[in-house]
């Protein structure tokens, strides 16, 4: 699955698709999935957004778009930290 991850933040459907179907069987397995969809998103944040270049930066405003809109994404239901991954 990690090799079909769009790498757009278009990609909620499929992620709501995937959550349902393997969530419901081996919820914790989707975990580490998850963390890399954040990781693209973080990514593409990053770039669309010249203020957000510097980590400390995009760390404050991901804690700010989390906390604003918890369901914003599909996935931030199960999991809203930032990505280990930048």
């Amino acid at each position: 699955m990690r090799q079909r991850i769009p790498r757009s933040p278009r990609c909620d459907p499929i992620i709501r698709g995937w959550m349902a179907y393997y969530g419901a069987f081996y919820q914790s397995a989707l975990y580490p999935l998850l963390e890399r969809v954040n990781a693209y998103v973080m990514r593409w944040m990053r770039k669309k957004f010249k203020r957000l270049r510097g980590r400390k930066r995009a760390q404050t405003a991901w804690n700010q778009a989390v906390a604003r809109r918890p369901r914003f994404f599909a996935h931030w239901t199960w999991t809203t930290h930032a990505p280990r991954v930048w």
